[in-house]
């Protein structure tokens, strides 16, 4: 119920919407109530079943006033235009009553309209804008097909499941309540057993609704699976048909989506049963008020007469239309607030980076990088112990070690995807966790083993970040640096030429060169660079080091490598073992330690190489 109420909350940027919907619907339900009571007494006055009705009652606030002031002015209609003038004057009227409907009923719609998906459009929003922010530390724990079920299925199930039905939560009461008034103004007495029994099949209808949430939420997570599964298997097509790995993939796709029919099938069986049985449920009611207000009628226990009943029974039958559909509705929110947990699961999550109330900022990196005591764990698995070292400005200080050893953690701690558990890291003199999250991050150019590039230009992926006006001779100037300029001209619409998925069209070498002029572009004082061309062949690595060392120039570098004849240079080399810096110095300082670590990583590089 709180997510549904937060879900309703959206409406309030277009309260003025929302209030148009609720005054024509109240306008339709008013012309919809006149439609039903005009026809039939005028019907028995043309056709002389009732005498005209030649003086005009003395009000009182009763059925029998109502009804014989409506007569009253029926028979005025027809003593003055005669019968065939006055057929036709109603008729017309039928015809506007019924236009006027229809019209406000669409009006009503129209309004809906941009409330259901003006609320979807920013429910949407909030997610990705939260999926945006939160630390890469969660992203760890993720499917990436589930994430993209929330954002895309569920949000849409939000739509379909509890905005398709705001009309009738809206429209529905509204008529139930003026029917309600309607039939009270008839016969309170009857109107209160009418009360009694409506309750009942309710709570038979909402019994049988609430399995629908549990069931719609295990339909949505398997959906994630699915997804899972298709994403894997599109990003690693190449290993499943080299490994003959068809019939395996097949299996566990066949499986998962299996057990995803049987949950969509017994879901939908339930939710299909809600017309049929709130129909049946509404037959009984009626044929219940028929024979006990008819016995009452008979035995005229209730002074009501015959024709009166019978408008109680043709207003009472309309009650059962929205109810029905109100029953409907209730179905589909139970099916859509599985949806609504599993979005406000994303929007709710706690950001483990904690942002200080004051941040300071920072337009510049002047003095150092120290790492203070580090230590950091992956969850209840601790990778980093008592780090401590010192990057001074302008020098360029290189990670080594085997896989697991810490290296990454590192460069990842320093622009905070992941905060430190112990210690600290001080930038400039101080806390990296004092600084506005963009101010510090803006500092930093990362280039990755893995060339993170988007389905889009090449020229867009090189500005990917730039806030300010980029001119085409910046962007060209810095694909040159990289490298990079030579083979994007041989493409056919040069720096404007669509890459595909995640770069697809272009080389490996190709597309870490782009990453490298993105950084260019940036012109960062900090560089983090983790092995940018360990998954390069020996033509491309070549490129790539060359860029990479124009790069590099005149500022303060963090290098992760793989393999180790790329950092020679570097100022200070640091060994890490199992998250402990075990040595550090130059190249030359620890290849004369004879039983170092780092002498013997190079060794062994050099008998595999």
């Amino acid at each position: 119920m709180p997510n549904f109420l937060r879900i309703i909350a959206h409406i309030r940027p277009y309260s003025t919407y929302a209030g148009m919907n609720v005054f024509f619907n109240v306008l339709t339900i008013l012309f919809s109530l006149v439609s039903l009571t005009m026809i039939i007494p005028f019907l028995r006055i043309l056709f002389d079943i009732q005498k005209l009705v030649l003086d005009k009652p003395n009000f009182s606030f009763s059925v029998e006033w109502l009804t014989n002031y409506f007569n009253y002015t029926l028979s005025q209609l027809m003593l003055q235009y005669g019968k065939i003038e006055a057929l036709l004057l109603v008729c017309l009227l039928v015809i506007v009553v019924f236009f006027l409907k229809n019209f406000f009923r669409y009006a009503a719609v129209f309004m809906m309209a941009v409330i259901r998906n003006g609320v979807v459009k920013d429910i949407r929003n909030q997610l990705f804008n939260r999926i945006l922010h939160l630390p890469i530390a969660y992203f760890t724990e993720q499917r990436k097909g589930d994430m993209m079920t929330r954002v895309t299925n569920d949000v849409q199930e939000i739509e379909w499941s509890i905005m398709s039905v705001l009309e009738a939560l809206v429209r529905d009461p509204i008529t139930i309540i003026t029917y309600l008034a309607a039939l009270f103004f008839i016969s309170p007495k009857l109107t209160l057993f009418v009360l009694f029994v409506l309750p009942i099949t309710g709570g038979i209808i909402g019994k049988i609704g609430k399995t629908l949430k549990k069931q719609s939420h295990q339909a949505q997570t398997q959906l994630g699976i699915l997804l899972s599964i298709i994403d894997e298997t599109l990003s690693g097509l190449r290993i499943i048909k080299g490994f003959n790995a068809q019939q395996m993939q097949q299996q566990k796709f066949v499986q998962s989506n299996q057990k995803h029919f049987q949950i969509m099938k017994n879901m939908l069986r339930r939710r299909d049963l809600s017309a049929p049985l709130s129909e049946f449920l509404s037959i009984c009611v009626v044929a219940t008020v028929l024979y006990v207000g008819g016995r009452m009628v008979l035995t005229h226990s209730i002074e009501l007469e015959a024709e009166t009943f019978i408008y109680f029974m043709v207003i009472f039958s309309q009650i059962l239309s929205p109810a029905k559909s109100f029953s409907k509705a209730f179905y589909n929110i139970q099916k859509g607030m599985a949806s609504v947990e599993r979005v406000y699961q994303i929007i709710d999550t706690p950001d483990n980076i904690h942002l200080p109330a004051k941040p300071l900022t920072i337009k510049d990196f002047t003095r150092e990088i120290e790492f203070k005591n580090v230590q950091f764990a992956y969850g209840n698995q601790p990778v980093l112990h008592n780090i401590n070292f010192t990057l001074k400005k302008g020098e360029t200080i290189a990670l080594v070690g085997a896989s697991g050893a810490g290296k990454s953690t590192i460069a990842d701690l320093i622009p905070r995807f992941y905060d430190v558990n112990n210690g600290s890291i001080l930038l400039d003199g101080n806390n990296i966790q004092q600084y506005h999250l963009e101010d510090l991050r803006q500092l930093m150019g990362i280039v990755t083993q893995e060339a993170i590039l988007f389905n889009d230009s090449i020229f867009n992926n090189i500005t990917v970040g730039i806030e300010r006006q980029v001119s085409d001779s910046e962007v060209v100037e810095a694909a040159k640096i990289a490298n990079a300029h030579d083979f994007i001209m041989q493409l056919p619409e040069g720096y404007q030429s669509l890459i595909g998925d995640r770069g697809c069209k272009l080389s490996g070498g190709e597309r870490q060169r782009l990453t490298i002029a993105r950084a260019v572009l940036k012109n960062p004082p900090i560089l983090i660079l983790d092995e940018a061309t360990s998954s390069l062949d020996s033509v491309s690595e070549k490129l790539v080091q060359e860029a990479l060392f124009k790069l590099m120039q005149n500022r303060t570098s963090i290098i992760i490598a793989h393999r180790l004849s790329t950092i020679q240079f570097a100022d200070k080399i640091l060994v890490l073992n199992k998250g402990k810096i075990v040595e550090g110095g130059t190249h030359e300082t620890l290849m004369a330690k004879k039983d170092g670590h780092y002498r013997k990583l190079v060794q062994l590089q050099e008998m595999q190489g």
